[in-house]
Formats: C-alpha cells, sequence, structure tokens
C-alpha cells in the first residue's frame, strides 16, 4: 500500500529489454533503504525491487504490465516518481493505494484551472465501479 504522495525524484540510469520484460535501474537516495522484495511504487505503479546498492536499485516490468501502463514510453536519463510501500508505523498522509494497474484508459480532456488539471477519461463500464 502506499498513499500517493511522492517521496524523490529520480533518474532512469538504464533500461534493459529482456525476453518477455524490461530491467530497469534507477538511480536513487533512497536505494540504500531499499531491499530486494521491497513494493516501489514507479510513476504511481507497484513494483517490486529485485536488486539495490548504495546508489541504485532495479526493478523488473513484466508484459502485463507493460501493456497496461505507460512505462514502455520511459527512456534513459528521464526522471520517475518514487514512492516507498507505507509500513505500520507510517503516517497517513495523502490516501491509500494500491498501484495496481487494472484497464487502460482514455483522456478525452485536460484543462488546467490555476493549480490543478482536470481530466476527462473514458474508461470500460466494468471498471467505473472503482
Amino acid at each position: 500500500m502506499f498513499t500517493g504522495i511522492i517521496e524523490e525524484l529520480a533518474q532512469i540510469k538504464k533500461i534493459n529489454a529482456k525476453n518477455k520484460f524490461l530491467e530497469i535501474e534507477i538511480l536513487s537516495d533512497l536505494s540504500k533503504e531499499i531491499n530486494i522484495g521491497d513494493s516501489i511504487a514507479i510513476n504511481g505503479i507497484c513494483l517490486t525491487a529485485v536488486s539495490s546498492n548504495e546508489k541504485s536499485f532495479n526493478v523488473n516490468v513484466v508484459k502485463e504490465t507493460i501493456e497496461k501502463t505507460n512505462l514502455i514510453e520511459l527512456k534513459e536519463l528521464m526522471y520517475v516518481n518514487l514512492e516507498r510501500a507505507v509500513s505500520l508505523s507510517s503516517r497517513m498522509n495523502g490516501h491509500l493505494v494500491q498501484g495496481h494497474i487494472e484497464s487502460l484508459a482514455v483522456i478525452n480532456k485536460k484543462e488546467s484551472l490555476d493549480w490543478q488539471t482536470d481530466l476527462t477519461i473514458q474508461i470500460d463500464k466494468e471498471y467505473l465501479k472503482y
């Protein structure tokens, strides 16, 4: 679970296209606190750390996640939003979110108003209850 509050803007160091997945290495000040198996939200999408060191950590992006998100559009040297999963002792600022992607939607309209952006989204009826 995540709160939706971004902890860090981090840079992508390397993207390796493997047989059926992507391996992404991210330079991060948080990497020294990230353990293998930890859930990390990258641009709001829950992924799992597969390795880490003092300066970076790696995640794998499987085929289904590639098909249902825009992570395929990431490029080396781009920046991504990072958030570590909450713990039971964390303050619960923001909202409780899973970061699991269920469907794709189409943005029909985008309107910027002062300090906010309103989106009108078209989504399959079966997901409207969410």
